[in-house]
């Protein structure tokens, strides 16, 4: 891969097989994913844990969630007191962004509903589908990494304001494969898409994930999108304010 620059906007020309992207502050701005998904999770996770109080899908999640946030579950305690400390440990966690498994299983699950109905509709920069879709139909294998659910992304990428277009990827990761500030989770994607690491783009807004992919081989790229907040690394990686600077 290389690339040139031209009055402050980096070209990538990449001859890569595969590019992996972000979620939040690369296909879509920060403010959508805290301002609109965070807060619907927030607001309903009260209604959705009384609802699935009895599910034993659910009430796993809870009790991770609960020790995550300082509040651990004992046999000993009020069984009236679960929904309440549950919702608030919820509340607790999107407070803080937490990267949780647990969290963002259940974060994705609340946002089922909304996207089905409609009442969510995801919001993506307006140059990602026509890159997806060029980057696919060259035969590019396209995938998501982002501390959100895979089921999430799923949901997510086949509920936008432009479609459904969960048809341009061939795969999903989340924190399942690893945290995304760590080497080893990258090598760990390269080796699930069957690819030598230099073979493959990451693009994210944050610093440190691209330079663990760095370290782990992979090409990298910064996304520099509207609101993102300025990012620092260790390695200097081509900035794109949209992915028609990613040449292919």
């Amino acid at each position: 891969m290389g690339f040139r620059s031209s009055r402050g906007r980096d070209v990538i020309l990449f001859d890569g097989r595969g590019i992996v992207l972000d979620v939040e502050g690369t296909t879509s701005s920060i403010s959508f994913v805290v301002d609109v998904l965070f807060t619907y999770a927030r607001d309903r996770a009260g209604d959705f844990l009384t609802t699935h109080r009895d599910d034993d899908a659910i009430r796993p999640l809870s009790l991770a969630i609960l020790a995550e946030a300082g509040d651990p579950w004992t046999g000993g305690d009020d069984p009236a007191s679960f929904v309440p400390r549950s919702t608030a440990a919820v509340v607790e966690l999107i407070r803080r962004d937490a990267k949780f498994g647990p969290l963002k299983n259940l974060q994705g699950q609340i946002w089922r509903r909304g996207f089905e109905d409609r009442s969510l509709v995801a919001d993506v920069f307006d140059d990602v589908p026509p890159a997806l879709e060029l980057w696919s139909g060259s035969g590019l294998d396209v995938r998501i990494y982002s501390s959100g659910s895979v089921e999430a992304q799923k949901l997510f990428f086949g509920h936008t304001a432009h479609g459904d277009l969960t048809g341009h990827f061939r795969g999903h990761y989340d924190t399942a494969i690893g945290p995304k500030r760590e080497a080893s989770s990258y090598a760990a994607i390269a080796a699930d898409m069957g690819l030598p690491p230099r073979q493959i783009l990451f693009v994210s807004d944050v610093g440190q994930e691209l330079d663990a992919a760095r370290q782990a081989g992979l090409q990298t790229a910064l996304a520099d999108r509207p609101g993102n907040p300025p990012a620092s690394s260790v390695f200097d990686h081509p900035v794109v304010t949209t992915f028609a600077q990613i040449v292919t």
